[in-house]
């Protein structure tokens, strides 16, 4: 590995009433982020609503931001889709637009599937995205896909299509998971997606993070995901944040810190939160960073 990943923000995903999404909004939200603090911004993740935005969108997407003059290795694109056939399309559009990596999640409909399973999955990918195939960063997210990323099943993929992953991010919340993959797979990018445990696998050897509280935290993520600084501030935050459905409740923080109600739709099937909770989150924010608040 050349250089450290960095901080990527997991970026929102900016919708009209209607549905749409609002190009011009979301290329200079990315330009924020990337000149505040983030090496590159992460398209079509979690934070981002990926898997509700479809094939045809996701190249709109892409051409807007190269429009804009936001380069290729700026980008992070998020696949989250269930066949094979659909993870070497969406794979292979990004990375011909020159997309930094590809953040690949497993397959979730089907439920307590094996390692075996996962594994023929991911390689059926790599093996039909042939020569395209490269800088991969397998998603453990089981809270949404109640699919776990096993410690072996990364090293089955190395194996197999050395060079081909690059990189794990761990968002399952789980520290002993975490520090197994640091011990074992320390030589790839290990991204910490629970803020909670950042600094710390930060100064047992993680290379960065796809956040979303980079999304309006830029510096201070930053110094957790590349320092290894503990913060309380984003941590407590993070616990608040925690008792709301995670997308719509970063929505509304990035909402409060730009001042722009524009944020706050989101898509079906999720649902925005209500003003009551919108301001309880908004508060909770301000506590922590008022110094901050729009």
């Amino acid at each position: 590995m050349t250089r450290k990943f960095g901080l990527s923000a997991a970026l929102t995903t900016p919708f009209q009433e209607n549905g749409d999404i609002l190009l011009s909004v979301m290329t200079d939200h990315a330009k924020r982020c990337l000149a505040g603090h983030c090496d590159s911004v992460t398209l079509f993740g979690t934070t981002g609503e990926g898997s509700s935005i479809g094939h045809r969108e996701r190249g709109d997407v892409l051409s807007a931001f190269a429009s804009a003059g936001i380069a290729g290795n700026n980008i992070v694109a998020g696949v989250l889709v269930d066949s094979v056939a659909d993870a070497v399309d969406q794979s292979a559009q990004a990375l011909d637009a020159g997309a930094r990596n590809i953040l690949l999640a497993p397959p979730s409909y089907f439920k307590n599937v094996s390692d075996d399973g996962l594994f023929h999955w991911f390689s059926a990918v790599f093996t039909q995205l042939g020569p395209k195939a490269r800088d991969i960063i397998v998603y453990n997210i089981p809270s949404v896909t109640m699919v776990k990323i096993s410690v072996d099943l990364v090293e089955r993929l190395r194996r197999a299509f050395p060079g081909v992953v690059t990189g794990v991010k761990d968002s399952g919340g789980d520290w002993s998971h975490t520090e197994q993959l640091l011990k074992r797979h320390g030589d790839l990018s290990i991204l910490i997606g629970d803020e909670r445990h950042l600094a710390q696998g930060t100064r047992l050897g993680g290379q960065g993070a796809i956040s979303g509280m980079a999304n309006l935290l830029g510096a201070e993520v930053r110094a957790m995901a590349v320092d290894g600084r503990d913060d309380t501030r984003v941590t407590g935050l993070v616990e608040v944040l925690l008792n709301y459905p995670v997308t719509p409740a970063v929505k509304v923080l990035v909402a409060r810190t730009t001042g722009d109600a524009v944020w706050l739709p989101v898509r079906p099937p999720l649902v925005t939160i209500g003003a009551e909770d919108r301001e309880r989150l908004g508060q909770a924010f301000d506590r922590q960073f008022s110094s901050q608040a729009a």
